[in-house]
């Protein structure tokens, strides 16, 4: 816990933060990337050339300001950093870079308002939090290479098939190219990919939720295409160079958004476009159960509808399991109650009916107005905090939404 003159200190600066936080933040990449540019291998570049990443670690900043009293309740933001983290390789050696460079900016972004009190004041802070990062990434790091047919850091893969699901989305299945075993992860869990990039001369690390159950003999990803936004330039790259027989890197499964296969009640899943891929693993594993599950899902239409036969033959084939699909702009060949059951965005509301379950555990995936929307829907019903998992695809914003969602933030990547 930071000195009582530290929290203080760090808490006076909050309106120069909500003021340049941004700057701030801009001004701490372009300097670390000048002084550190290996770190540019670590770092998602497409969402640095966006100004996602500088937004997302502005709030983040601000937030543990904020909060510094209370560190408590930035825990469960604190636990996806960590699994962020473990999956792109950050150690304990990136912090100490991380916080000289992070220290420099604000003395050189706030200028005359950055004391040398401040300064070390922001110094114990970060010290503070990185310790409890370290800590929580090396027991992260300990439990996945102890894992059976685990390990620590990268491990090469072979594209053993390649699948188009629709028009944007492929699956690429991968086996391990040393014919080892694979470590059990809980369905909604990702991996991270490392691929060379050659239009940026570096490789690029990206999450992918695995998007088949747990298995023994391979790991699948089902990646969209992203045309020509400079966030979706590996996702690109696989969709065009990465072929059956290829071999990439992966990261063991990591994420603290998954089934909780401990419980038999109900599972209501939720998404939107390519946020169906975790969902997908947790349908398939609740599939082997007897456990009830509806999954509603919400596309453009059939062209972009990814692996809408295999849903619908699980729902054929096993009475516990029912879909419910929303396309918001269906195409002439798509045949309402045949391709889809609803016309406009994902609204629960529409289906309440069905989805309102007692005891029943709501997963969303999808972008970040899509999570909003289900989740206010779903408090409002008075369905409790705790019974609303949610992933946000991408460098997330803390939102202090009603209710006290807080959505994941990545710190350093």
């Amino acid at each position: 816990m930071a000195s009582k003159r530290t929290i203080e200190l760090v808490q006076a600066t909050v309106p120069a933060l909500q003021a340049h936080g941004l700057a701030l933040t801009t001004h701490f990449y372009a300097r670390l990337f000048t002084h550190e540019p290996e770190l540019r291998n670590i770092f998602n570049m497409g969402n640095q050339a966006g100004g996602q990443q500088q937004q997302a670690l502005a709030q983040a900043v601000l937030a543990y300001a904020q909060h510094i009293e209370n560190p408590a309740a930035l825990a469960p933001v604190a636990s996806r950093i960590a699994h962020k983290h473990a999956s792109i390789g950050i150690r304990a050696r990136h912090y100490p870079i991380v916080g000289r460079h992070l220290l420099a900016s604000i003395r050189e972004v706030l200028g005359a308002a950055a004391t040398e009190e401040i300064i070390a004041a922001w110094a114990e802070a970060y010290g503070e939090l990185a310790d409890v990062l370290i800590a929580a990434e090396a027991e992260l790091y300990r439990a996945a290479a102890a894992a059976p047919g685990g390990w620590d850091g990268w491990r090469e893969f072979v594209v053993e098939r390649k699948e188009s699901e629709s028009e944007l989305i492929t699956s690429f299945y991968l086996r391990p190219a040393d014919g080892g075993a694979l470590p059990p992860f809980v369905p909604g869990q990702f991996v991270s990919l490392v691929l060379y990039i050659p239009e940026l001369g570096h490789e690029q690390i990206r999450q992918y939720s695995l998007s088949e159950a747990p298995n023994t003999g391979y790991f699948r990803i089902s990646v969209k295409r992203e045309g020509q936004d400079p966030q979706g330039i590996v996702s690109n790259r696989l969709h065009d160079a990465v072929n059956v027989g290829d071999r990439v890197r992966l990261s063991p499964p990591y994420g603290d958004f998954y089934l909780d296969e401990e419980r038999t009640t109900p599972v209501v899943l939720v998404s939107g476009g390519v946020g169906l891929t975790p969902m997908i693993s947790m349908l398939n594993a609740l599939a082997q159960t007897t456990r009830r599950a509806i999954f509603v899902h919400g596309a453009r239409n059939g062209r972009v509808h990814a692996l809408k036969g295999h849903v619908e033959q699980l729902a054929a084939e096993h009475a516990h399991v029912e879909h419910v699909v929303f396309y918001d702009a269906p195409d002439a060949t798509d045949v309402p109650g045949r391709d889809y059951h609803f016309e406009g965005i994902v609204d629960l509301e529409r289906v309440r009916g069905r989805v309102e379950l007692a005891d029943a555990d709501y997963y969303l995936c999808g972008p970040l107005p899509f999570m909003l929307k289900q989740r206010d829907t779903l408090f409002s019903w008075g369905v409790p905090a705790g019974r609303v998992h949610y992933e946000v695809f991408g460098p997330d914003q803390i939102v202090t939404a009603p209710k006290g969602l807080v959505d994941s933030v990545a710190l350093a990547a």
